[in-house]
């Protein structure tokens, strides 16, 4: 807050430049912006903030101007404390705060922040494979020709977030101001603290639910899908990790919201081990540039997932049990490996958390009830427990597809249980399937799909991990 009230007065070149890296590129309500009523009203008198109406009413219809939604179920009525009447508000980003019809939306309308031109901001000490620097290359080369568009295909466990450093460095070094989305807020948490070890002198900040950063005055931002519902034309790069997934994959809201967000002449680039059909017919019409890593970082093939039939799996599964052949296997595995079980719903996984555990126990599967967890979308401790299994003090770890991407375990075999189930679609078994053999210390891991009948999700995906092997070398 003291920052600004420099404003206060006539505005000079250092506060007006404090007030820009705040609040440009943004469309926030009077709550978002954290400055006195004096100085706030003082601003909107000069120009520098922008009202402009946060629904826009249409002849049979609504929209709202955050997040675009114009379906009418998502709208509703309540009484409004400020002009004592009835208004319509926006359910659909509700999340994000209550949006109203008679409450306007700010833009801030003063000059453009600049950021400093810095060299050596790159501060990771590790190096590229010679795959990881082709793709590198290919992506500074985008950002500095301010090429509009390019996507980098690669498996599971190619280090996709290592090859990303020299654009974003190169970006940074230039003034640009970059973002990196991903739709996941796991993906976001895990990222942060590899981004400031990677870039120690620079200003990150990373935007999810619950996140303790709420300002986004950084030239790094990281931030769910979600958040860049907030910006407006504030990127220079912009960078979708995992463009395939949900729910950026399915919400026509997402991409319309990252389209917004980038400025008008902004590099995207788009990382995905897992094309959705749209990108590979873009591909496929030579108007989507792309460049493909079909290796991981090690040298080591992507571990193959093995179908195992289970007859008797639904009667199993309805008495929150594992079938038969899974403990045996268990039994029998290498326990210097931590399991990860995917299960297709959280009420499944809560029913395995009481019934489970203390069979484990009882067959030695498990050294204490501590070493066992329960995580899904909707436990308050996810953040913990995901930690906790990094660091190894979990070691049998059931989880839904909150797990299936973006997250890294050195060590682990990976079990799908009812890998029939419609949750698991083709991209989700084998972002499932990349869990496994990550570090170059340990490349095997075990992947097996629990099922009582085969899918074509199930086939495709081990079709496509087999194809990626063999694009790399490893299978004649």
């Amino acid at each position: 807050m003291k920052d600004y009230e420099m404003v206060i007065g006539s505005p000079d070149a250092k506060a007006l430049t404090i007030l820009a890296r705040s609040f440009a590129g943004k469309r926030l309500l009077r709550s978002e912006i954290p400055l006195p009523e004096s100085l706030f009203q003082k601003l909107v008198d000069d120009h520098l903030f922008v009202p402009f109406p946060s629904i826009k009413k249409h002849l049979f219809s609504h929209q709202c101007q955050r997040c675009y939604n114009r379906k009418r179920s998502y709208f509703g009525e309540m009484p409004c404390a400020r002009c004592k009447e009835r208004h319509v508000y926006c359910r659909s980003c509700i999340a994000m705060g209550r949006i109203g019809l008679c409450e306007p939306l700010y833009e801030w309308a003063g000059p453009e922040p600049e950021w400093p031109l810095r060299e050596g901001l790159l501060t990771w000490q590790g190096r590229l494979t010679d795959l990881q620097l082709e793709a590198a290359e290919k992506a500074v080369l985008a950002v500095n020709t301010e090429q509009t568009e390019l996507l980098l295909w690669a498996v599971c466990g190619a280090g996709k977030t290592e090859m990303l450093y020299p654009c974003v460095a190169s970006a940074l070094e230039n003034g640009k101001r970059v973002c990196l989305a991903s739709p996941r807020a796991d993906v976001i948490r895990e990222l942060l603290p590899r981004f400031k070890e990677a870039f120690a002198a620079a200003d990150i900040e990373a935007l999810y639910g619950g996140s303790p950063d709420k300002q986004a005055k950084s030239q790094l931002i990281l931030a769910t899908t979600h958040q860049l519902l907030r910006f407006h034309k504030a990127f220079d790069v912009l960078i979708i990790d995992e463009v395939d997934a949900f729910p950026y994959h399915g919400d026509p809201l997402l991409p319309l919201a990252a389209i917004r967000a980038r400025k008008d002449f902004c590099t995207v680039l788009y990382l995905t081990a897992t094309p959705r059909p749209e990108h590979k017919k873009r591909i496929q019409r030579k108007n989507l540039p792309h460049h493909f890593i079909p290796c991981r970082f090690h040298g080591h093939p992507l571990p193959v997932p093995k179908n195992i039939l289970c007859a008797s799996l639904k009667k199993h599964i309805h008495k929150s049990l594992l079938p038969p052949r899974l403990f045996i296997w268990i039994e029998q595995r290498c326990h210097d490996r931590q399991l990860l079980l995917f299960v297709p719903t959280i009420q499944l996984a809560e029913q395995m958390k009481t019934v489970l555990a203390p069979i484990l126990l009882e067959k030695n599967l498990i050294g204490s009830f501590s070493e066992f967890a329960v995580v899904h979308s909707k436990d308050p401790d996810r953040e913990e427990k995901v930690q906790a299994f990094r660091c190894k003090d979990i070691q049998f770890l059931i989880c839904t597809t909150i797990l299936e991407r973006g997250v890294t375990f050195p060590s682990v075999d990976v079990v799908v249980l009812d890998a029939g189930h419609e949750v698991f679609d083709e991209a989700a078994l084998v972002q499932i399937a990349g869990r496994a053999g990550r570090s170059p210390n340990d490349p095997d891991g075990h992947v097996l799909f629990f099922h009582d009948g085969r899918t074509e999700a199930m086939n495709g995906a081990i079709q496509l991990i087999k194809a990626m092997n063999k694009r790399a070398g490893f299978l004649p």
